[in-house]
């Protein structure tokens, strides 16, 4: 039997179009499109999709509850990238014993990290 592969996330915003255009301006997708009704991202085999509900707040209550892991290949570049977009920080840019860690708060109150790890963290992890 074949596995479950995690393949995508649902963002529900009150404000969808503002919200993509953050994760698009901050953290430049492959792909920007959208799919029945559906703004659709794409970050490497990950598809981040943003829509809207009725049943929520402006701004999410509890953003440490779940938090978006962006693996970047240079945090420092992606961090300025992200300050250019006007991004808050919850935790700034960080060297964590050679890996470089950010922790930043999208429009909607959400956690999204950028993570550039070592090569000694990355073969350490394998």
């Amino acid at each position: 039997m074949q596995r479950p592969v995690l393949g995508s996330l649902l963002l529900s915003s009150t404000d969808p179009e503002r919200l993509r255009t953050w994760y698009a301006t901050a953290l430049d997708p492959s792909d920007n499109t959208e799919a029945n009704g559906y703004r659709v991202l794409k970050f490497g085999d990950f598809y981040l999709f943003i829509d809207t509900r009725q049943d929520i707040a402006d701004k999410n209550p509890e953003p440490g509850r779940v938090i978006l892991n962006f693996d970047v290949p240079d945090a420092r570049a992606v961090a300025a990238r992200m300050e250019q977009a006007g991004t808050q920080w919850l935790a700034d840019l960080e060297d964590r014993d050679g890996s470089l860690f950010a922790t930043a708060i999208d429009p909607d109150g959400n956690y999204v990290q950028i993570i550039e790890l070592s090569e000694e963290h990355r073969q350490a992890s394998s």
